[in-house]
């Protein structure tokens, strides 16, 4: 009886020792847990910014290496085209043009005409017509032409780069969105400051990356043509009415002449009159030498 005393009170004694080191542990432990947590809660808001630059950081990464919900658009392709034409008809070839742009529903985005004299007219007009559309107005702009002087088209694929955008888009606005939540739970000026200008930084990356879509996009959705255009004129002078009258040729000639007889006539009676003396003096000497002349011949032929 003793013995079984003994070995129950070992027992209970055990058990008592037990109960206390598990109670023990269990208040150190919960002591530890809490001393941690609030450990933590400080340290999340003194070091918030930090925080948020590494959130940031993260996502980003994250975003760019393995996106998700990323709907992958048909082929994006931008399309222009350049055409030289020489015409018959400059300003109606133009006018056929600019209606064609129009039923097409695209719009002119420049347009000018020069003139090298008047025997060569030239000018070229810049026009975004819908994609679908491209080939159609190709054929019709190119049916206007005499002559097809030179064709070059181009496309460029986008497709990788548009995706590419959309999905550090979607990385960005989730980061937009965590920085937002963080300024809200923000109590420090310091971190407050330092959270806002993270938030700038992603938005301007944000405006920026949208900029670059929306500018795909309209590349894609309209296509550029460049138009070109030559006409060489010929001029043919036109006739004047006092160049068929021949009556009045025929009297301002016949006056001509008779003006041209009237002034030699006049020119040589001047001319004697103006020089009679010295004609004298010259018809005397050569009166005189003429019968010195003869004379002389007599004398020789009596000899």
């Amino acid at each position: 009886m003793k013995k079984l005393l003994g070995l129950f009170i070992l027992i209970m004694m055990v058990l008592f020792l037990a109960a206390c080191s598990s109670s023990s542990k269990s208040e150190e432990a919960k002591i530890s847990s809490d001393s941690s947590s609030s450990g933590e809660m400080y340290s999340g808001k003194a070091d918030m910014p930090n925080k948020s630059e590494i959130s940031f950081d993260n996502n980003a990464k994250q975003g760019e290496a393995a996106p998700t919900d990323i709907e992958v658009p048909n082929q994006m392709v931008i399309y222009q085209a350049d055409l030289q034409l020489r015409v018959k008809k400059f300003e109606q070839t133009l006018q056929s043009i600019e209606d064609h742009v129009t039923k097409y529903g695209g719009y002119i985005s420049e347009s000018n005409i020069s003139k090298d004299g008047v025997e060569q007219v030239s000018g070229s007009i810049t026009v975004r017509v819908p994609q679908k559309s491209f080939q159609a107005f190709l054929r019709d702009a190119e049916g206007q032409a005499a002559e097809v002087l030179q064709r070059r088209i181009t496309g460029t694929d986008v497709t990788e780069e548009y995706v590419d955008l959309d999905s550090k888009l979607k990385s960005r606005r989730v980061v937009e969105e965590r920085l937002t939540t963080f300024m809200q739970s923000a109590e420090k000026t310091e971190d407050l400051l330092k959270i806002s200008a993270d938030l700038a930084k992603v938005q301007e990356e944000i405006e920026t990356i949208l900029g670059r879509m929306k500018f795909l996009e309209n590349q894609t959705t309209l296509s550029t043509v460049h138009i070109s255009l030559y006409e060489n004129k010929v001029i043919v002078p036109d006739l004047e009415d006092g160049d068929l009258n021949t009556w009045d040729k025929t009297k301002k000639q016949f006056m001509k002449s008779t003006n041209i007889l009237l002034a030699g006539i006049s020119g040589l009676v001047v001319f004697l009159l103006g020089n009679l003396p010295i004609l004298i003096i010259l018809a005397v000497a050569a009166v005189s030498i003429y019968f010195y002349i003869k004379k002389k011949s007599r004398r020789n032929r009596n000899e």
